[in-house]
């Protein structure tokens, strides 16, 4: 497939220009550990056992894992990488990624600082700002309002508080025109930030998108969902904001159908979750005026085939309506190569303390160990660049002998000449 954006993926001087080769050598190292499954899982009970008994790791996790993967551990410290990225024209998506909290003040606490994300994206021109609802609210409630469970008048009050800061959040983006992303969760609770986005996509997305829900097509209803969340934008006069992902929690899913005697809702194949994918790209794009997209994927087929498809349809690089998004450390082969072309990409850049933002870093990494060939790819991609770079070097250091050959005949009464 050939496309008029010349967009290769394999342009490795703009993939790694922003990296020196200090970079480099330290991004190799750290992949190289990740590519392996067993020292993946060492790594992580070593982490972990190390946390329960106090034993400081702090400043090991947070000038290796940490400082590869993430901006920082306050907004302020964020503000470098932001700057690195719009260098080279890419937006930043400041992710708050402190997980597990699970008291009524804690989800208040995480409200507050995605406030302020909203606010550093005002002022920064940031394109998106995100959220995970369980970062604001009570899985255990959300399974209860799913399953259609009467709630207590506490668990009801500790409901509508959730509703409430969600709404805040989506409202708080409205004002400032930031978009926002909803982050997925697992299908037990799915069907009630779904409905919760649609409402504020009811509320916020008139005049153009600003609340984007995340539709994760590994699992086999998403398709379904997809064109029933448009039609229903086309019916109440809205813009459906989409973040399309193939998906996070495939073991977990996968457990629990198992373990209370449901059907998986998980594809049964990986080609059918990349076709799955791939078919409601398609979908989006031929109804771009009705539908905004954010593509998380770090598949280059199904980026390539965006690409194609916006030229096939006439889509302009930098239509508002269509982002490309890969994590902060990953891709980069990608997401520079995307943006020297003119479209708009962002990079997700997880922040926060560094022992709350540890388990995001675990389940990350598990998760690039599990998925086949991910940390391969970056090696060697990484690898590539690093020899790209040798070679490159030995040849300058060629000509300059030469014209230093050249400049001690010519000295000499001489005339240089290649024999």
């Amino acid at each position: 497939m050939r496309n008029k954006f010349n967009v290769s993926f394999k342009n490795l001087t703009t993939a790694f220009e922003s990296k020196s080769d200090k970079d480099l050598k330290k991004a190799y190292q750290l992949f190289m550990l990740m590519n392996s499954q067993t020292l993946t899982n060492v790594g992580t009970f070593f982490i972990k056992f190390a946390l329960k008994f106090n034993f400081p790791v702090k400043y090991l996790i947070k000038n290796t894992v940490f400082a590869y993967f993430c901006g920082g551990e306050s907004l302020i410290d964020c503000l470098p990488t932001i700057k690195a990225l719009q260098k080279y024209h890419i937006g930043t998506i400041l992710d708050y990624s402190v997980e597990g909290i699970k008291i009524e003040e804690g989800f208040k606490e995480c409200m507050m600082e995605l406030l302020a994300v909203i606010q550093k994206a005002a002022e920064d021109e940031l394109p998106f700002a995100v959220f995970k609802p369980s970062g604001i609210g009570a899985a255990e409630l959300m399974v209860k309002v799913q399953k259609g469970l009467p709630l207590s008048m506490y668990e009801r009050r500790n409901f509508d508080n959730f509703k409430s800061r969600f709404e805040t959040i989506c409202r708080e983006a409205y004002l400032h025109r930031v978009k926002v992303l909803v982050d997925a969760e697992e299908s037990w609770i799915q069907n009630v930030i779904d409905d919760l986005s649609q409402e504020m996509m009811v509320k916020y997305n008139k005049e153009s998108p600003i609340v984007y829900n995340t539709f994760q097509m590994y699992r086999k209803d998403r398709m379904a969902a997809l064109s029933e969340s448009c039609e229903a934008a086309k019916k109440r006069g809205y813009i459906l904001g989409v973040k399309l992902v193939r998906g996070a929690y495939m073991k977990k899913e996968t457990d629990y159908a198992a373990n209370n005697m449901l059907p998986n809702p998980i594809h049964n194949t990986k080609a059918d979750t990349d076709r799955g994918f791939n078919q409601a790209l398609e979908y989006i794009l031929e109804r771009i005026d009705h539908i905004a997209i954010c593509c998380g994927t770090h598949n280059e087929k199904s980026n390539y085939r965006m690409i194609v498809k916006m030229d096939e349809l006439g889509i302009k690089v930098n239509h508002p309506h269509v982002f490309f998004a890969q994590l902060f450390g990953m891709s980069d082969n990608i997401s520079y190569n995307l943006a020297k072309a003119g479209f708009n990409v962002a990079k997700y850049v997880p922040y926060g303390p560094v022992e709350a933002v540890i388990p995001y870093l675990i389940r990350r990494a598990s998760e690039n160990a599990a998925i086949a060939g991910q940390t391969s790819r970056e090696l060697m991609l990484l690898k590539a660049e690093m020899k790209r770079r040798k070679l490159l070097k030995e040849q300058q250091d060629s000509l300059k002998n030469e014209a230093h050959l050249s400049a001690d005949f010519q000295t000499n009464g001489f005339e240089f000449q290649d024999i």
